[in-house]
């Protein structure tokens, strides 16, 4: 369904499509190889203190895109497509569509006309952007029960 390249110009592993895909086919299915009660860098939350590693592992290239094509349903544990892929396109996933308070913060460059910049997790973001995306059931829960938390 997909391969890993290297991007030259960053150094950063990417996952590509070997297929075309449409909105809403389910890409594949993914499991936990590992879980953890905090999260990490390559780690997907699917519940408070509940982080997987990815299964199959080359799903954990799929990087952060504020204009995402592939979303990770935590609930049915599939890679659904959120936009038409081709073959070669860059599987990218919205980071806090999984994340509630991500382990590593860090600067968005993905170049999209909506980029967010700073990319902390489902927490920090305002109402009109958390209706622009697809979350996890998770996210969707945490955004009803949780307080923000307060930015140090």
């Amino acid at each position: 369904m997909a391969t890993v390249r290297l991007n030259e110009e960053n150094g950063q592993r990417q996952l590509h499509s070997l297929l075309s895909y449409q909105p809403g086919d389910v890409i594949c299915t993914f499991g936990a190889r590992e879980t953890l009660a905090y999260p990490t860098y390559l780690t997907v939350q699917v519940g408070i203190d509940n982080h997987i590693l990815l299964a199959p592992e080359d799903l954990q290239y799929a990087n952060h895109s504020c204009a995402p094509n592939i979303f990770f349903d935590t609930t049915t544990m599939q890679v659904i497509a959120l936009q038409p892929i081709r073959p070669g396109d860059e599987m990218t996933f919205f980071y806090p569509s999984t994340e509630w308070d991500m382990a590593q913060p860090f600067q968005c460059y993905c170049g999209k006309k909506n980029c967010l910049g700073l990319i902390e997790g489902a927490a920090y973001l305002p109402e009109e952007v958390v209706k622009r995306y697809k979350l996890t059931d998770f996210v969707l829960q945490q955004l009803q029960l949780q307080p923000k938390p307060e930015r140090v």
